[in-house]
């Protein structure tokens, strides 16, 4: 009935000498890091952003680098890596020769441009203040450029502001958002400016095309490129908007707009009968079509996105995988706009998924491993993807054949062992089939004490993908056995599976988490059962202060990242108040205070006995960080061994290399002091 399946996990392709050692995070934080991939659309070139640590300075640095796609046995080069100078976001010119990219080099973002067959850089832009992004029209003739700028700014050109000399410096508000994320709201806003691009540059400011609009495009704190488009004549621009107002803290409802490229008219709303989340506009190369992903229901975040396509002469609108219960993360045309690339996470893996535009057809291209990009081209679809023992690098897919086209860390991991991932699945709650998996450290021939990890989300998943805050690899090279459950309420399940856990925060997911723990105990000798620790971040942080009361004598030790402890407190501290009052029913807390302490940590308090570690971010504005500095008074008055790790420059992650490497110490210093590893 139940079963075990050994994943068949992407390994790095590089022998390992007999002297192999472990993974730690000393090797993770200086691993170079792949991102942005762009094609040239004759599919000859490869261009893509490679982010290398630089640790004197704490922070992180990108170069562009190319790779011959035509030349058989080809190795990626530089193509643009000036020391101290961050070049990224690379993109291509309609007829594949010159690369634009934006680059810090003289202290300020700017745009430029370099032939890919190699010359001399040269800058195109030169306004002032400063932006988010940019993308170059298919015609090569104008560029789009989202920056910061005040409401209804006409142009890039920064706004001139008298200051009052007898000002203090407090923040006034009248309404909200007042914070978001990590950043306390200054009154400017994301806006699209479109600029001209000719044989001489970009010059000037610009034309603001995205107002009269109040709002953010594309959308913060994580919306890019992703959530604008161009047309295929460069006329237009399609771009996804939340309008702000009163309740923007309460809405989840972005739509799609499409522009005049020129500003001669202002934005027409194409989704307006959908008060849920519309994004993601990509217009197919043909210029037909306009596909994008649709949510269903009004403030929920996790809701299944569903591929749409509007046909741009007609406006007939068509959702071509409605019947498919999978969300899609990603879209993509192909070069002959006659399939659609498409991302959605599917049992702990996210593969490539192929649909047909006019049948709704769905295929599966790729198997294990997460897919973290996708870039047709004329000679083969290339793709980023990276798994739970292998950071990300670049393949291509032709027919059926896979070929790899990078190993940019294949030296730095040489002599590394990784450790042995086995996924399982169990009976849980609701006697539905829940999954989990276990890491097993490479080398081990005994028991081993338990790291048990719980994902955030909480619609999120344990999947089978590189981490570099929460990297099962590096809990493996410390020695400990890692197991992790897809608990009611993760993705890549189908919609009811991750619907399951919203009002019921405590309840199924923890009949998980007791399940799938004494599984993988029972199934696994290598486990050490009467050693264990928990821990877990944002939602995971939640389930540690929720185990602390209900389950505590199960663990040794508890490390609880940014997780809620006061449902209360945190339904009037955090930002994104459609997330908290959508999770406990739809109401605010003092409209239905019961849906909140139901689940509520606070209340169980009295049970508390575990020793735990609390970790927060100053700047983190989600789970505010007194709900970290709660849970330790709480824990110290009760006489519980316990240490609190405050981060005054990190938001609910940990980013920085220095800060990354503490917080790994600590972290599996605080694990081995209980188990007695």
């Amino acid at each position: 009935m139940k079963h075990l399946l050994a994943a068949s996990l992407l390994a790095l392709a590089i022998a390992q000498p007999a002297t192999a050692r472990q993974l730690t995070i000393d090797d993770v934080t200086m691993l170079s890091r792949i991102a942005a991939p762009a094609a040239s659309s004759d599919g000859h070139w490869l261009v893509w952003q490679q982010r290398e640590t630089d640790l004197a300075a704490d922070r992180g640095r990108t170069d562009l680098w190319r790779l011959n796609l035509t030349r058989k046995g080809a190795k990626p080069e530089r193509l643009v890596a000036e020391a101290e100078v961050n070049e990224g976001s690379p993109q291509f010119s309609h007829d594949g020769k010159i690369v634009y990219f934006q680059s810090d080099k003289g202290g300020d973002d700017a745009i430029w441009s370099v032939p890919v067959a190699g010359g001399e850089p040269r800058k195109l832009t030169g306004f002032q203040g400063g932006f988010g992004g940019f993308k170059v029209s298919p015609t090569d003739d104008r560029i789009l450029v989202w920056a910061d700028r005040k409401p209804g700014a006409p142009s890039l050109a920064p706004a001139m502001e008298k200051k009052d000399p007898n000002a203090g410096a407090a923040r006034v508000y009248d309404k909200l958002f007042v914070r978001h994320w990590d950043t306390w709201a200054d009154g400017n806003r994301s806006q699209l400016f479109v600029l001209p691009l000719t044989a001489d540059g970009a010059p000037g400011d610009g034309v603001a095309v995205s107002r009269p609009l109040i709002g953010d495009s594309p959308s913060k704190p994580f919306g890019g490129g992703e959530e604008v488009s161009w047309s295929a004549d460069g006329r237009t621009i399609f771009f996804a908007l939340r309008e702000a107002g009163r309740i923007e803290a309460l809405s989840t409802n972005l739509d799609i707009f499409s522009v005049p490229a020129d500003g001669s008219a202002p934005p027409t709303n194409l989704t307006a009968g959908n008060r849920a989340t519309d994004t993601f506009p990509t217009v197919s190369p043909d210029g037909r079509t306009l596909a994008w992903v649709a949510m269903k229901r009004p403030g929920f975040e996790a809701d299944r996105q569903v591929l749409m396509v509007r046909d741009l002469a007609s406006g007939q609108v068509r959702a071509l995988t409605e019947t498919w219960d999978r969300s899609i993360g990603s879209i993509a045309w192909a070069p002959d706009s006659r399939t659609i690339y498409v991302t959605a996470e599917d049992v702990q893996e996210t593969p490539i998924w192929s649909v047909d535009p006019a049948s709704g057809k769905v295929s599966r291209l790729t198997q294990a491993g997460t897919v973290s990009a996708v870039v047709p081209t004329a000679r083969g679809l290339v793709y980023a993807m990276n798994s739970l023992v292998a950071p990300d690098d670049l393949y291509r897919l032709v027919g059926k054949r896979t070929s790899r086209l990078t190993a940019v860390n294949a030296e730095k991991l040489a002599g590394i062992e990784m450790p042995t991932v086995t996924r399982f699945d169990f009976t849980g709650a609701n006697n539905d089939r829940v999954w989990g998996y276990a890491v097993r450290p490479a080398g081990s021939t005994g028991k081993v004490p338990i790291a048990f990890m719980v994902h955030g989300g909480p619609q999120g998943s344990s999947n089978n993908s590189w981490s570099y805050r929460w990297n099962p690899a590096v809990f493996a090279g410390a020695g400990f056995g890692l197991v992790a459950i897809d608990f009611h309420g993760s993705t890549g399940y189908g919609q009811a599976f991750t619907d399951s856990i919203s009002n019921n925060w405590g309840g199924w997911p923890l009949d998980d988490l007791k399940a799938g723990l004494k599984a993988a105990t029972d199934r696994f000798g290598w486990l050490d059962a009467s050693n264990a620790c928990a821990l877990g971040a944002s939602y995971g942080g939640y389930m540690m202060n929720w185990i602390e009361g209900k389950w505590a004598d199960r663990f040794k030790c508890i490390v609880q990242h940014d997780g809620v402890f006061d449902a209360r407190a945190m339904a009037y501290e955090t930002e994104e108040l459609w997330f908290d009052e959508w999770e406990h029913g739809g109401k605010a807390y003092h409209e239905d205070p019961a849906a909140f302490e139901k689940w509520n940590p606070v209340n169980y308090v009295n049970d508390w006995k575990t020793p735990m570690l609390v970790i927060t971010g100053e700047k983190d504005f989600r789970i505010p960080y007194t709900q970290g500095l709660a849970a330790f008074t709480a824990l110290q008055r009760r006489d519980i061994p316990s240490r609190l790790v405050v981060n005054p420059d990190e938001n609910h992650w940990v980013l920085k290399p220095k800060n990354s490497r503490q917080w790994y110490r600590e972290v599996l210093g605080w694990m081995d002091r209980w188990t007695g590893k």
